[in-house]
């Protein structure tokens, strides 16, 4: 039995089954790139459903981490440390929001940005302000409000009841939009960018219009940038991509560079309805996650990485675009930056699994579309690989117009 065959073996007889794995097991990563049990290397476009935009052992992550473990791991959030607040006020200063709280990870971010809106609408309505709306759609978690706000049947079912107080509306509907919100909506709750929802993005006019109706009714506009955000979009903040700043904003993946950590932003107005005992974590915001957070923030600058992600995902758009126009598998592109996906008229998981056995690593969502979360340190050459393995599945090309 191989080392491989022995990890998959243990995990089938022992772990819940509750992952549809890739048959290979990974050892260590270096860049963007991860190398197997047995020593084979694979090109990464899914940097761990884009937790790792700074790649794989980036040696100012692994020196800070050194240090830090050596120093102090956790102590909880019954006592101060240096790196909760800086971390916390960098986050601010760069989101333009007033407060922060951090969680373990995205779905508890989303738990608490619920909560937050909750308390802010019972201190104007009372407990009838509760109401939420969701997109049809959508992905937020696995936890019970995450899921009550998840707009795919796939991930609900089995697990209702749920939250009863939600409403979906289809994604850009302004119509629906409006019907849906009223005086006992506490909270307008959507991706600026589908993730899980295969990379289908927010119009401007859509998210500007949720913006007016959350001013009107007192309701708590909610982003949830736990895929979308942190750079992938070329700024910091995906919200700042749109023009159309949130009154909470929920992130996580990438901030600790492939540590635990999530937070959520919030407004004052929205910040202040919350007071001690009401929400809390015992891992969220330790000392090693935050150090780690502030050490990621610091490269992203530092390396002008944001500046990378526009040029070279401007590159892979164009790429992709061209597979589009040549192959008649493919049907379109969506996206920007390094969250970009290419919808299929064929299966995307068995692309990713051909990608595999070729050292290049995709992903497959909804059925047929294979997403791209690349490193924030990928290369033009790096793109050149990935589309070269993806032309070989791709099938017939289109004929050429006369």
């Amino acid at each position: 039995m191989t080392n491989f065959e022995q990890i998959a073996d243990l995990e089938r007889r022992y772990l819940l089954q509750t992952y549809n794995r890739y048959p290979v097991a990974f050892e260590r990563g270096k860049g963007v790139f991860l190398y197997d049990t047995e020593g084979k290397k694979y090109l990464d476009f899914v940097s761990g459903l884009g937790v790792n935009a700074l790649g794989h052992a980036h040696p100012r992550i692994v020196k800070t981490i050194r240090e830090q473990s050596a120093r102090l791991l956790h102590i909880s959030n019954l006592y101060y440390h240096e790196y909760q607040g800086r971390l916390a006020e960098k986050l601010a200063t760069l989101s333009g929001l007033d407060r922060v709280f951090f969680s373990n990870s995205g779905t508890e971010a989303i738990e608490g940005s619920i909560k937050l809106a909750r308390l802010a609408s019972h201190r104007i309505g009372g407990l009838e302000k509760s109401r939420l709306i969701g997109l049809e759609g959508s992905y937020h978690g696995r936890t019970f409000g995450a899921m009550s706000l998840t707009g795919q049947d796939k991930y609900r079912k089995g697990f209702e009841p749920l939250l009863e107080e939600v409403t979906f509306v289809p994604r850009n509907d302004v119509e629906a939009l409006r019907a849906a919100v009223n005086d006992q909506t506490c909270a307008i709750v959507l991706e600026p960018i589908f993730g899980e929802g295969g990379i289908m993005e927010c119009s401007v006019e859509f998210l500007q219009e949720c913006r007016a109706l959350a001013d009107r009714c007192k309701a708590a506009l909610i982003f949830d940038e736990i895929q979308c955000g942190l750079g992938r979009t070329g700024h910091l903040f995906a919200f700042q991509t749109f023009g159309v700043k949130p009154d909470i904003v929920a992130i996580a993946k990438p901030i600790a560079a492939g540590l635990p950590l999530g937070a959520f932003l919030a407004r004052e107005e929205f910040a202040s309805a919350i007071s001690a005992g009401q929400h809390g974590t015992t891992f969220g915001g330790g000392p090693l996650a935050t150090r780690v957070a502030l050490e990621y923030l610091a490269i992203v600058e530092e390396e002008n990485l944001l500046a990378n992600v526009n040029k070279v995902g401007a590159y892979l758009q164009h790429e992709l675009q061209q597979l589009v126009d040549g192959y008649a598998a493919a049907k379109e592109v969506r996206g920007r930056g390094f969250i970009q996906g290419i919808d299929l008229d064929i299966p995307s998981r068995p692309i990713v699994e051909q990608g595999l056995a070729q050292g290049v690593l995709f992903n497959s969502t909804q059925d047929t579309v294979v997403r791209f979360l690349p490193p924030f340190l990928l290369q033009e050459q790096h793109v050149d690989k990935g589309i070269r393995v993806l032309r070989k599945f791709l099938g017939k090309k289109r004929p050429k117009a006369a």
